[in-house]
């Protein structure tokens, strides 16, 4: 049974995550990932706010396999952040890159970190 949970939420993020990325893509010129980047920043928001809701108490598991594991799994992407990155080294966008990797991982733990304490403020 839950991983029909985990299959439900993947069959809602994978396809937000590309429909998400493009839509955002398509709105910059520029060689800087800010699909990937929002997709990761707001998967980040969400597990901050489920991770939230769970200590609290006010999200199950099968929440957690729903939202966290499946829409989130889905959602965010590691792999597609890391060849973004290489293929700006790789094309003379140093900076860039670095910028890929700092801005992503600051702006993940800080989605995190705001949803986990926005969780604490609503169920608390």
């Amino acid at each position: 049974m839950n991983w029909l949970l985990v299959i439900a939420g993947a069959v809602v993020g994978a396809p937000l995550r590309y429909l998400t990325d493009r839509a955002v893509q398509s709105r910059h010129d520029s060689v800087f990932p800010w699909g990937t980047f929002a997709v990761n920043v707001t998967g980040c928001l969400i597990l901050g706010l489920l991770t939230g809701a769970a200590s609290a108490g006010a999200a199950s598991s099968h929440l957690q396999l729903l939202l966290g594991t499946g829409l989130c799994g889905a959602l965010t992407t590691y792999s597609t952040f890391s060849y973004e990155t290489l293929r700006l080294t790789e094309t003379g966008a140093g900076l860039y890159a670095v910028a890929n990797v700092v801005g992503s991982v600051t702006a993940g733990l800080g989605a995190a970190f705001l949803g986990v304490s926005i969780a604490e403020t609503v169920w608390s």
